[in-house]
């Protein structure tokens, strides 16, 4: 539904302080690699990298001042280019806000964003201390101030619903029934997409981002996801949902979703290629390559 004057603009924002998780640097730059090639402009958001310090717990959030200067960062990239579209290669969950508080001012409130993910990031400071679980939240206006303050047009509830989500704790699911949202677990959408589609028909909106955490895939099928992490006592993520969609579950639903609205905005988010990321600190520790290290 795009047009030739349309401008997409590419963000590269390997963040990794909203969940803590230094891997989360080097997954967004590979997805990045792995990605088509860009016909619009690519901006590289700027992020600290991981020096194996540990981030400050800084009113209830680790890594808050980090997060908000990134976060204003990628805004100020994003206002310079006044993009129609946006594509955000992350990175940890957070790094949505700032695009899709950015496109719902654009399009004066009438988007609609489909949150594809096992898990509903609406947690608070009280609720958790990393920032990525809490991104929906904040772009619906509630949360931590500064990051809620970054959303001059918070989304309408009505105007969100998740697909693949998993079962939710206690107080998320007090915050979903709270503001009325909606949602399509993996076992409604693994033959067709039509929950989502009528909640588009309902809304009638006319735009639509997409938020693609790559955790919603089932991480026996595909491995560069937390859940999957090598060498970890195996129950580490006990009592934590886990995705259960397949990637063309994923790719159909997506399809079907581009044919019915238009699309100006996807993120994707949260991939840890644990094999390739081994691989390169292998290569840094071999002779003629690297440091070698006994």
């Amino acid at each position: 539904m795009s047009t030739p004057q349309d401008k997409t603009l590419r963000l590269l924002f390997p963040q990794w302080q909203g969940g803590n998780n230094p891997p989360y640097f080097f997954g967004a730059q590979l997805l990045a690699w792995l990605a088509p090639a860009a016909d619009g402009p690519v901006e590289h958001v700027p992020v600290i990298e991981p020096d194996q310090q540990p981030l400050p717990l800084e009113d209830g959030i680790v890594g808050r001042s980090a997060l908000l200067r990134q976060l204003h960062d990628a805004r100020r990239l994003i206002d310079r280019h006044q993009p129609h579209r946006l594509v955000v290669l992350g990175g940890d969950c957070l790094v949505d806000l700032a695009p899709f508080a950015y496109l719902n001012e654009r399009y004066d409130g009438d988007l609609a964003v489909l949150w594809v993910d096992a898990h509903p990031d609406v947690m608070t400071p009280a609720d958790f201390r990393h920032a990525h679980a809490m991104v929906l939240g904040n772009l619906l206006g509630e949360g931590d101030r500064a990051f809620a303050e970054a959303v001059q047009r918070p989304l309408k509830p009505a105007n969100v619903m998740y697909a693949g989500l998993q079962q939710t704790l206690p107080v998320e699911t007090a915050t979903l029934q709270r503001l009325g949202l909606r949602s399509a677990g993996p076992a409604e959408l693994a033959h067709s997409s039509e929950p989502v589609l009528q909640w588009l028909r309902e809304t009638g909106a006319r735009h639509l981002a997409i938020h693609l955490d790559l955790d919603v895939l089932d991480p026996t099928l595909f491995r560069s996801l937390l859940f999957a992490e090598p060498n970890i006592a195996p129950d580490t993520y006990d009592g934590v949902a886990q995705g259960k969609m397949t990637m063309e579950q994923v790719i159909r639903l997506l399809a079907d979703v581009a044919a019915a609205v238009d699309v100006v905005g996807i993120g994707i988010a949260e991939h840890l290629p644990w094999d390739a990321l081994a691989m390169k600190n292998m290569l840094a520790r071999l002779p003629l390559l690297g440091n070698p290290q006994r």
